[in-house]
């Protein structure tokens, strides 16, 4: 897995490439807590690249997800793959955590009044 850190117009944007799994979670989880601890008010997580994700990668989204609420930041995923998609669906996450197509929609969800 790597990571890539981007900023997309004043959007935090994590760009996630290869597979995220049990032996790969705790590197993600750290860029995620410099995030937390800076109090990031939106962030873009983009999984094109992410040819897989096993449940030790989820954990770690949806425990960002919950530190991020204590703050009230919010988070979106982008450019899940069919195989990575029915992972979100299978645990109803995509009912929590917007899953946009695009950055543009990710934008879009990120900036409009919380659910």
């Amino acid at each position: 897995m790597q990571v890539r850190e981007i900023e997309d117009d004043g959007l935090p944007v994590l760009l996630i490439a290869g597979e995220v799994d049990l032996h790969r979670s705790p590197e993600l989880r750290a860029v995620f807590q410099t995030h937390v601890k800076a109090c990031t008010p939106a962030l873009a997580v983009d999984l094109t690249a992410v040819e897989y994700i096993d449940s030790s990668g989820l954990a770690t989204i949806v425990e960002y997800l919950r530190n991020a609420q204590d703050y009230n930041g919010r988070i979106a995923l982008v450019g899940l793959s069919p195989r990575v998609r029915t992972i979100f669906d299978l645990v109803r996450q995509g009912e929590i955590i917007p899953i946009a197509a695009t950055l543009a929609e990710a934008r879009a969800a990120l900036h409009s009044p919380p659910a």
